[in-house]
């Protein structure tokens, strides 16, 4: 997607949504102690590690951690709505307008998972913005599959144009991919 495309939708949804934002900060807040807004530091284009913003899932004092490796029990019950639903994911058009993210490209790693950022770079995937949906999540690849999701993201690197961007964005509404899967 283009800035410009970026730009109007995060103006849009903010405008819009303002509300939204408003009550699940506060039902995350009243159903469990810590911030409403979860900070955390990922990779984004050229490599660089930017700070990506979400609604808070987890319960206060999680690990910052893949969330493979998390307990599925560190997810709140009002998480696993926002999760399934991808409302959790609403913070990230602050990260648009700060032009560190996409609505569309791969999504952003932590700088602890070494396997998937040396493919993304070996593969040319981090020349490009990171997104808050893409490929790899609307096909079901979370990050558990470093080697197959750097694939992924290279083939959308590859392949990249708006008609398929509008495909992950359609794909994204209507709940292609869960997400990234928690330990059990």
């Amino acid at each position: 997607m283009s800035r410009t495309t970026d730009l109007l939708g995060a103006t849009l949804i903010g405008l819009l949504l303002w509300w939204l934002f408003l009550i699940l900060w506060a039902a995350i807040r009243l159903q469990s102690r810590g911030p409403g807004i979860f900070a955390q530091e990922r990779v984004g284009r050229g490599g660089r590690i930017f700070t990506c913003f979400k609604f808070r899932t987890m319960k206060a004092g999680t690990p910052q951690t893949a969330t493979n490796l998390v307990s599925g029990s560190a997810v709140t019950s009002l998480g696993r709505v926002l999760r399934r639903t991808k409302l959790d994911e609403l913070p990230q058009i602050w990260n648009i307008f700060r032009n560190e993210m996409s609505f569309i490209g791969p999504r952003p790693c932590l700088p602890t998972q070494r396997t998937l950022v040396e493919a993304r770079e070996r593969l040319g995937v981090l020349d490009i913005k990171p997104g808050i949906s893409g490929l790899a999540q609307v096909a079901g690849v979370d990050m558990s599959d470093p080697h197959l999701l750097a694939e992924l993201d290279a083939r959308y690197l590859a392949l990249r144009s708006l008609a398929l961007d509008a495909n992950i964005v359609l794909a994204t509404i209507r709940g292609n991919g869960q997400g990234d899967n928690t330990a059990t």
